[in-house]
């Protein structure tokens, strides 16, 4: 649905929006905890991923609620919210910070802890997305996606799975680069399940983004948001008149499309500024402003701070999972083997 080979003048706008969606993984962690066991992972810019290759282990949710994770399931958390794992509900959770951790291959992190009971196998990674973290479908996104519940029909998932719990023993040549690329295959998959099935919601940002003639527009914004998108312009995308396509832009998006313009174009540019390290000339340039100082100003009005915070500083930098540097690896596109 998301591969660039899949493309096709009848995709959805949804879709088209999706098809530069991407996840990077940027720190891996392999687990094995014997029970009594407990580890809170505190929240976070970057989304976790968690993978159960043995046993099974339990789930303090965001919304602190105990859930069973059964041996092959595998969570998402895109926004990183605060959650714990453990050997029983109500264990005694202690911080990442308090474990021993060791490379063991590649990009991946081991830890070991816990009591002298049965021992559970897990994979855990950090992850981050291409887009900025104030894209609508983000902020759209439950706080938990578990595969079991979006994915029990997809017959892909499962061999994935299955290949995931095979490499997770770290006793062949390469598997700690072939678990890395699962795990952000499967995360992607995990999404790419939630937005088939309806996002969950039929109504708010994605009914306007699967509106025939505001989805066109709304797609043509998300693909080019440094493009210098007037009113007549995004009219024509819609074939409507300038003031048609305005009063229904704003009936359904619920803002003007130059707010919405303005939005978008300026979480990008925090995205050059923070991932990317683009100097902020460079990025005012991108955009078609005539000068550092104007772009700052509508910089500011809109995400709050000015450009320099973003540029100078590391506030959006993902947390990893052993309190080390992340490790890199290559981006994974939805839809993308």
């Amino acid at each position: 649905m998301l591969d660039h080979s899949s493309k096709t003048a009848s995709a959805d706008p949804l879709t088209e929006m999706l098809r530069g969606l991407r996840l990077e993984g940027v720190d891996y962690a392999r687990y094995q905890m014997t029970a009594p066991w407990g580890l809170l992972f505190p929240a976070q810019k970057a989304a976790r991923f968690h993978f159960v290759a043995e046993r099974g282990c339990w789930l303090r949710t965001p919304t602190d609620e105990w859930v069973r994770l059964e041996q092959g399931d595998a969570v998402l958390l895109p926004r990183g919210a605060e959650h714990a794992l453990a050997s029983a509900p109500g264990a005694c959770t202690k911080p990442l910070g308090k474990c021993q951790f060791q490379t063991v291959c590649g990009d991946i992190v081991e830890a070991r802890g816990g009591g002298d009971g049965e021992e559970t196998l897990f994979f855990s990674a950090s992850m981050n997305f291409n887009v900025d973290g104030q894209h609508p479908l983000l902020r759209m996104m439950p706080e938990l996606m578990r595969m079991h519940e979006l994915a029990a029909n997809e017959p892909g998932i499962p061999p994935l799975l299955a290949t995931m719990a095979c490499e997770l023993a770290l006793d062949r040549v390469g598997a700690g680069s072939m678990l890395t690329r699962l795990a952000d295959v499967v995360a992607a998959a995990l999404i790419r399940t939630w937005v088939e099935k309806g996002c969950g919601d039929s109504t708010g940002w994605v009914a306007a983004a699967r509106d025939p003639d505001i989805g066109r527009v709304l797609a043509a914004i998300h693909l080019d948001p440094a493009n210098e998108w007037t009113v007549e312009a995004l009219a024509g995308v819609m074939h409507a008149s300038r003031s048609a396509f305005a009063e229904r832009f704003a009936a359904i998006v619920g803002e003007t499309p130059a707010r919405y313009v303005a939005q978008v174009r300026m979480h990008q540019a925090r995205q050059w500024l923070v991932r990317d390290r683009m100097r902020i000339a460079v990025v005012a340039r991108r955009l078609g402003y005539d000068s550092e100082a104007s772009f700052s100003r509508a910089f500011k009005r809109i995400i709050g701070a000015s450009p320099s915070h973003f540029r100078a500083g590391e506030a959006d930098a993902p947390t990893g999972l052993s309190g080390q540097p992340p490790a890199s690896s290559a981006p994974q596109q939805f839809g993308e083997p």
